[in-house]
């Protein structure tokens, strides 16, 4: 409790310091952004409030670890664009003595490419992977817990890496009479120990992010709205070589930014339609996403998901589609199971 506690405090101290240091489009590990389980690509990329059993949460915050998640373990996998693959293990336990954990092992590979030496030969292919390893920890007070994550995160390239450690800091509150959570989560805090050669060193994805569900008592639905890039009002990017529209003297007329489009960049909302224990249909809206994926002539789905997620048995099977360009969505398939069934069924044999 004293080591999260700690944790909690550095962040506050060393907030100031991590803002000042994002510079978009000049941050390291930008794979750590990406959701890499179904529930959370559903309900638009972006969660740090939903509770339940589902251990993968705890990789959007540590402090939604639960007692419900003990004993789960769960594999996903993502197919992007290409040749893009994505791949995610998790597992959640708990000790008399050291308390509630999780660790999981997140894994993207983007194929091979073609070597070639300065005039352009061939020289054979190389690979281009990113992984990192994740240790949480939680622990509960009533209706709040805490919590934090250690990461490692490396970057392969052509032999070289890029190597980099980091945390998450936690907070969750969970009504006591009421089906309503929230949760607050600083993610990515760290620096990067080693880079590519002759690479300058990259500050880390830093987010804040905030958010908010409640499912009313005589509802089937579960709401989350969720803000992020807490720390920074505008994050509304202007292309300057985009061309803006004429007017009706053949004057090019640059496009602004609106208050309301700076709001609503911050905000991700999802939706869990939750008809049984076993079944429930999900679906997620992220404007920010939309915003800077759409092409000029047309958006398409992009920001928009879908997913749902089915129980038999002993397993749990969720799946989600996430549109993140207008040519078509990106496939999650996350299987979850509880090894305590089995451990079980194994001691009354």
């Amino acid at each position: 409790m004293r080591l999260v506690t700690a944790l909690f405090l550095a962040v506050f101290l060393s907030l100031p310091l991590m803002v000042q240091a994002q510079v978009g489009g000049q941050r390291g590990f930008p794979f750590l952004k990406l959701p890499n389980n179904a529930r959370v690509a559903a309900l638009g990329g972006v969660n740090v409030s939903a509770p339940g059993h589902d251990v993968n949460m705890v990789g959007s915050n540590p402090a939604l670890l639960n007692e419900a998640m003990d004993r789960q373990l769960s594999l996903t996998y993502v197919g992007y664009l290409a040749d893009i693959r994505q791949s995610n293990l998790a597992y959640a336990f708990n000790t008399r003595k050291y308390g509630r954990w999780a660790a999981s092992l997140n894994y993207l590979n983007y194929g091979d490419f073609v070597q070639r030496d300065p005039t352009g030969m061939e020289e054979g292919s190389f690979s281009v992977n990113d992984y990192i390893l994740n240790l949480s920890h939680a622990r509960q007070a009533e209706a709040f817990t805490i919590g934090a994550t250690a990461k490692l995160a490396v970057s392969s390239m052509a032999g070289d890496k890029a190597v980099g450690l980091l945390a998450d800091v936690g907070g969750a509150f969970q009504h006591p009479e009421h089906d309503l959570s929230v949760g607050l989560a600083f993610k990515n805090i760290g620096y990067q120990v080693r880079t590519f050669a002759g690479a300058d060193r990259q500050a880390m994805p830093f987010d804040a992010q905030l958010g908010a569900s409640y499912k009313p008592a005589h509802m089937p639905v579960r709401l989350s709205l969720t803000a992020h890039h807490l720390y920074q009002f505008d994050v509304v990017y202007l292309d300057p070589n985009t061309s803006g529209r004429l007017d009706a003297n053949g004057n090019e007329i640059q496009e602004e930014k609106k208050l309301g489009d700076k709001i609503a960049r911050h905000f991700v909302v999802g939706t869990e339609f939750i008809f049984s224990n076993n079944f429930q249909v999900r679906a997620g809206y992220n404007h920010l996403r939309r915003k800077e994926l759409r092409l000029d002539s047309n958006a398409g789905g992009a920001g928009f998901s879908v997913g749902a997620m089915l129980r038999v048995r002993a397993f749990e099977l969720n799946y989600a589609s996430a549109f993140f360009h207008p040519s078509g969505g990106t496939h999650y398939i996350t299987l979850s199971t509880d090894t305590g069934t089995f451990l079980k069924r194994k001691s009354k044999e």
